[in-house]
């Protein structure tokens, strides 16, 4: 039997410069929202509402701003509750982000920093691959 997965990617533009908080255990949050463009749609966008915990949410704080690009992956998580006013039952469904790349340069332009693309990441570290050489692979050195 397949196990559940929780899993989401979106990639948009910021609709207002993010909004940090702390908890009353000392945790650092970040919350913005993207706007999502729908395919072959003119005009026509889904809007996500976002978190982003700890460090990644202080690198959030540092480089983003209202309308730079971001990818953002993470989970979904739904929030119920009682409206104080109407007494009705309310819900929310907001993206918690467990890795968001920086998709446009400082400047707010098309190209990442530096020629590449800036990247925060709570999960992993990236590997770089320094020397690669260019002789050909001999295939009878293959195990199978």
């Amino acid at each position: 039997m397949a196990r559940s997965i929780n899993q989401v990617i979106l990639m948009g533009r910021l609709t207002r410069d993010p909004e940090q908080r702390t908890t009353t255990t000392g945790k650092n949050i970040a919350s913005f929202s993207i706007a999502v463009d729908r395919a072959g749609q003119d005009d026509s966008a889904d809007f996500f509402d976002v978190t982003a915990w700890e460090k990644l949410g202080d690198l959030v704080m540092q480089y983003l701003a209202k309308g730079r690009r971001v990818l953002v992956q993470g989970r979904l998580r739904q929030d119920s509750w009682d409206d104080k006013e109407t007494g009705k039952r309310r819900t929310r469904v907001e993206v918690v982000a467990t890795d968001v790349t920086f998709l446009d340069g400082p400047n707010g332009g098309d190209s990442a920093p530096s020629g590449g693309q800036s990247r925060a990441s709570s999960a992993s570290k990236d590997v770089v691959i320094e020397d690669i050489d260019d002789k050909p692979i001999d295939l009878s050195e293959i195990p199978f």
